[in-house]
Order: C-alpha cells, then structure tokens, then sequence
C-alpha cells in the first residue's frame, strides 16, 4: 500500500479553523497529516499536533515559503510546533544547519528533529511548480538524499508541466536513498495507483478534497475515507523499506 497524507491546506495555506476540522475527521483511519505554517498562527497548528499525537498519528509541516529567509524561518517553527516531518524546502544544507541549531538548544540532539523530505530539482513560485528535466530532478534527488540529516524527498510530481509524473516519480525513486512522498495536484485514484506504482513511499491530498473532486464526497470525513480505501487496496505491493509509524 501506499501512505496517504491528509493536508489541512488549500492553495498552498492552512485551512481556517484546523483544530475544528481535525475534528471532523477524528475515527477516518488517517496514519498521517499535515499543514502549512502559512494561513493561521502556530497555537493553533500546536493544538492540531497535540490532538493528533494524543491520535496516535505523526504529522507533517510542508514548507513552501519562497524566499530563502522565510523558509528557515519555517524550517525552525516546525521544532516550535512539534511535528514529526518536515516536507520541502530548496535549501537542504542550510535546512539542516537550522535544524541541528535548534536540537542542540534543547538538548536532545537527533530524537527532537523531524524527519526532513526536501523538494528535489527546480520549485518556483507560489502555489509551487517543479522545473526541469528528469534527469537533473533525479540527480538532484540523489545528492539530497546523501546528505546526513536528510530522511527523503518532497516530491512535486504532477506540478511539473511537461513531465508524466509516473515517469517522473519513478527515476526520482531509484535515485534517491529514502522516502519519495508524491506532493501537489493529486486529485484522482489514477493518479494514486500511478504513483504506487512508480514507488513512491506515499502521497498528500489537500486542494481537491476540500474542493469536493474525489469519490466519498460531498463530506471531508467521506472523501478522506475513500482516498484511505484506494491507497490501501493499490497494485504494488508493499516492500518499500519505509519509516515505520512512530
């Protein structure tokens, strides 16, 4: 199976009222979810971690500031808000020097850091696009991957224009040396067998459920029921050496 994300986001900011929203999806079976720190204030997005730890589930903060600046300053909120993975980002070196800042002054070296998944290749914009070729966003992959401190990648397969995005997620995959997670513009079950199948560890959805685009609908509640459904019941099978849930 392939792991879902569930995204509290729409065009690329969290939602109002996320700690209201978690709750309506409270009992759905989720594993995972995840946020922005754009759109509502860190309080809230503690409450929301702190409501899904007490879950059980582990919870993503996605980065996708488009200045160097602003995003290590998302790099050290997520330490402040508690979440277990980091997604995104194109500076990893720099990333990674905030994050060992910020254990180092709590004391508690790697186990308070979260699992960080940088963006491979070229991201511009906002909402994020990916450029370039296959080929370079494979390498880039690559030498990400090898950095120490770096867990996976943050992969924005169906926002690159030209690029099949299965194609894409495949070569992305086989280069890297940890956890590919497929995010931006997935909105069909198509699309999530496509990416199990090319071997992506998992996947976000925000924008579409919130727009009512997948099956389960018109609810939330409904929709992230099915998506669940899909992703459980996908073709490949699951050998990938993922993270276990924490």
């Amino acid at each position: 199976m392939i792991e879902f994300v569930f995204m509290l986001t729409h065009h690329d900011r969290t939602v109002d009222n996320p700690v209201g929203l978690y709750e309506q999806i409270r009992g759905c079976g989720l594993r995972y979810i995840g946020f922005k720190d754009i759109g509502v204030p860190a309080a809230e997005l503690r409450e929301v971690c702190a409501r899904a730890h007490g879950d059980g589930l582990e919870v993503m903060l996605e980065v996708v500031s488009t200045t160097a600046e602003e995003e290590l300053r998302s790099v050290a909120a997520s330490a402040e808000i508690g979440v277990d993975w980091l997604l995104g980002g194109t500076h990893p070196e720099d990333g990674l020097a905030v994050l060992g800042r910020r254990a180092g002054a709590a004391g508690g070296g790697n186990g308070t850091r979260p699992r960080y998944c940088p963006f491979p290749g070229t991201v511009v914009g906002h909402p994020s696009i990916l450029q370039g070729e296959i080929g370079e966003i494979a390498e880039s992959a690559r030498r990400i991957t090898a950095l120490d401190g770096v867990f996976g990648l943050d992969l924005l397969a169906y926002r690159h224009q030209t690029a099949d995005a299965a194609e894409l997620t495949r070569a992305v995959v086989q280069a890297a040396s940890g956890p590919v997670i497929a995010a931006g513009s997935v909105a069909s079950a198509a699309q999530i067998r496509a990416l199990d199948q090319a071997g992506a560890w998992g996947f976000t959805i925000g924008g579409a459920i919130f727009e009512g685009r997948l099956p389960g609908g018109p609810s939330i509640a409904g929709q992230v029921r099915e998506v669940l459904r899909v992703a459980g019941g996908s073709a490949r099978a699951s050998t990938a050496a993922g993270p276990e849930p924490g």
